[in-house]
């Protein structure tokens, strides 16, 4: 896992033996050991490791008026109860263009106004919840919805 892995090794004389990975990758999921050995005694801990992903498909960036899917995956093995997706803080309706189904979230017709914050909720058989979030850029035009703008000779136009 090198060079993603590290050890502060000026921690470690304060018995505080963390392991840091750094991007978390979705192979890296499952159960992490530490042992440590100091004079006689051995003392051991282990951790488990989940990872949740978001995915955007086709691979950003995204187009307007092109249709997209997000996707939220997790680790966790017991079975997905509900799945709510979040737009900058906001829940998302799951009718006219948006339509999510087993934990992903088609946007049919994207626009410039879908660009932001996109959150996915999880929640699973076992009460267990879990998020992660998704920052979706979309490139498109932004500009007036007229195609004439009318600007005073000697000024600047945008």
């Amino acid at each position: 896992m090198r060079p993603r892995v590290s050890v502060q090794d000026s921690a470690l004389r304060n018995g505080n033996f963390s392991l840091r990975i750094n991007p978390v990758r979705s192979e890296d999921a499952g159960l992490y050991e530490a042992r440590v050995a100091y004079n006689t005694k051995v003392q051991s801990c282990q951790v488990e490791l989940g990872v949740i992903t978001v995915t955007l498909s086709p691979s950003s960036p995204a187009v307007e008026n092109e249709p997209l899917l997000l996707s939220c995956n997790s680790s966790h093995r017991a079975s997905l109860v509900e799945t709510c997706w979040f737009h900058n803080g906001r829940p998302v309706p799951t009718s006219g263009t948006f339509c999510s189904s087993n934990g992903a979230l088609s946007i049919l017709r994207p626009a410039m106004s879908d660009a932001g914050s996109w959150r996915c909720r999880l929640r699973y058989s076992d009460n267990e919840i879990i998020s992660a979030t998704y920052n979706l850029q979309i490139l498109g035009f932004d500009g007036p919805t007229s195609p004439v703008v009318y600007a005073a000779a000697g000024s600047a136009a945008d």
